[in-house]
């Protein structure tokens, strides 16, 4: 099913606008989630080496992964007898969570262990963000080699070095904050990412301080596509140049009752990433999954380079879809993490071709 895409978008903000009467409520309350403490740039550390191959099969911390200049913390998750050449998916939690939080909600490492892949969690301290927010609209942790989206580059190749893990199939999902900071990774380092996952999340240069990040939240700054897309070729002049690079397929989920990100966040992230590839927006494959809409664009190749599920009914959370037989607890239900009735863990794995496998001693 085709149809253009600006009018089937409006239709949904219409339908959003209708619930928008609790909308204060909730920039308050992400006014406060939002809120920053002082923000220092710590001097290089040395790297220490923990012993790669010796994981306890649990979530665990690693350190000296490089100059870390946003001081973030690195947890990892590799399966026993992960075989060489593995996939690695990288996860941004949201604000007021950590790594473990997200991950017990989100079951990313348990998927890891059925299916053969590596999982890293960057994770905010509270001495950069008192809500542990990441800093997505900060110019000083969203610009190439600094900050904040250096410290995660940091992080993947400790990853790729430490774990023989494929550079060809690195991916990254994210959640809110987690999901503007996805959009920053995928926009400052598009080389590095076969694909991304972007949950309630915002478009890259979306905004440039609090204020404005206050302001995006609750409606997308008014820009068209071209200048959207222009923010990301502006961001990573280097990797379009020539115009040969493979970019990375980018899938955005927003739920239709969000009222701490607006949904035009998801429309802005569509513009962006359409134009980036050259994509017609009106012309998309519209389907149902799990009862909820899904719209897929394909590159000239037949690749779908992006996606967009909306979910029905849905507030601001990761949509998940509970297992109840499983001993792992995966897709578990809490806060930001919501029961959809469709996995988001799930079908971004499926859809990176992350499929269960028999895991290879090195």
């Amino acid at each position: 099913m085709r149809s253009p895409f600006k009018f089937s978008f409006s239709s949904m903000l219409r339908q959003q606008r209708r619930l928008e009467k609790t909308v204060l409520k909730a920039v308050k309350a992400s006014r406060k989630a939002i809120a920053l403490s002082p923000f220092s740039t710590p001097a290089p550390v040395k790297p220490s080496v923990r012993p790669a191959k010796k994981t306890s099969g649990k979530l665990e911390e690693v350190t000296g992964f490089g100059s870390n200049p946003a001081r973030l913390h690195m947890l990892r998750y590799v399966p026993p007898q992960l075989p060489r050449k593995a996939p690695l998916v990288v996860v941004l939690h949201g604000c007021q969570q950590n790594a473990r939080d997200y991950d017990h909600g989100s079951g990313w490492s348990t998927l890891a262990r059925e299916r053969g892949f590596a999982v890293l969690y960057a994770e905010q301290t509270r001495g950069n963000n008192a809500n542990l927010c990441f800093n997505w609209f900060r110019p000083s942790n969203v610009t190439r080699d600094r900050g904040e989206v250096m410290s995660i580059r940091q992080m993947i190749e400790r990853m790729v070095t430490a774990h023989g893990i494929d550079r060809k199939r690195i991916y990254v999902t994210g959640l809110s904050a987690g999901g503007a900071m996805t959009a920053a990774m995928l926009s400052t380092y598009p080389e590095l990412f076969a694909g991304g996952g972007i949950i309630a999340g915002l478009p890259y240069g979306a905004a440039r301080d609090v204020h404005r990040a206050l302001a995006a939240m609750k409606k997308a700054p008014d820009r068209s596509a071209r200048e959207w897309g222009d923010l990301v070729r502006t961001a990573s002049p280097h990797a379009f140049a020539g115009g040969k690079m493979s970019l990375p397929s980018v899938s955005v989920w927003h739920g239709t009752r969000d009222h701490t990100v607006a949904l035009s966040n998801a429309e802005a992230l569509l513009q962006q990433w359409l134009d980036l590839h050259g994509l017609d927006p009106a012309r998309f494959i519209e389907g149902q999954v799990e009862g909820h809409t899904k719209r897929s664009w394909k590159d000239a190749s037949g690749r779908v380079a992006v996606e967009f599920h909306l979910i029905e009914g849905m507030g601001h959370g990761t949509p998940l879809k509970p297992r109840a037989a499983s001993r792992s607890r995966a897709d578990t239900p809490g806060p930001f993490m919501l029961d959809a009735g469709i996995s988001s863990t799930t079908r971004l794995a499926d859809s990176w071709g992350l499929k269960k496998q028999t895991l290879l001693a090195r």
